[in-house]
């Protein structure tokens, strides 16, 4: 049990490369995640600004 455990972490000798590569992957998705969440709130607050913008012209 724990030799397939050391074999599935060692990567076949490759795990120097392929480990970081799934950190930098999943640091980039992480941050890709937080820039869209941060992006659609932006979006929507400016949604909102012209939606009120709006109903104030209707209204005069």
């Amino acid at each position: 049990m724990m030799n397939d455990l050391n074999t599935y972490f060692n990567m076949g000798g490759y795990a120097a490369f392929v480990w970081p590569a799934y950190g930098i992957s999943a640091i980039a998705l992480v941050g890709l995640l937080w820039q869209s969440v941060a992006q659609l709130r932006r979006s929507e607050t400016e949604l909102r600004n012209l939606q009120g913008n709006d109903r104030l012209e209707e209204e005069n």
